[in-house]
């Protein structure tokens, strides 16, 4: 395979993984923690979408747990999100690291 060969399909692989990180950041994951309690939505590309609190655990005595809950449920879509991506992005790459891509 010559260089200009190679060039071309790395342009192409460039332009599906723009168009599919553009695709990521549409979708979205749901995360709970609490049984439920506590919902977090992320999208793709990493960013806080939504929280949904059930008003059953809105206590002034029991802060400390919704607290947990919440970070708990933020740091599990997060994860699911960033799998998500390392997930779709690897049907483009072939499972190749590109640093800077996932």
């Amino acid at each position: 395979m010559g260089m200009q060969e190679m060039m071309r399909q790395a342009q192409v692989m460039q332009k599906k993984i723009a168009a599919m990180q553009e695709e990521l950041a549409d979708r979205t994951v749901d995360a709970s923690s609490g049984g439920g309690m506590v919902t977090v939505t992320a999208s793709g590309s990493q960013e806080i979408k939504e929280i949904k609190i059930d008003p059953g655990v809105v206590n002034a005595e029991e802060l400390d747990m919704l607290q947990d809950l919440i970070l708990t449920a933020t740091n599990e879509a997060l994860k699911k999100a960033k799998e998500m991506m390392e997930s779709e992005m690897s049907k483009i790459t072939g499972g190749l690291k590109i640093p800077g891509i996932v």
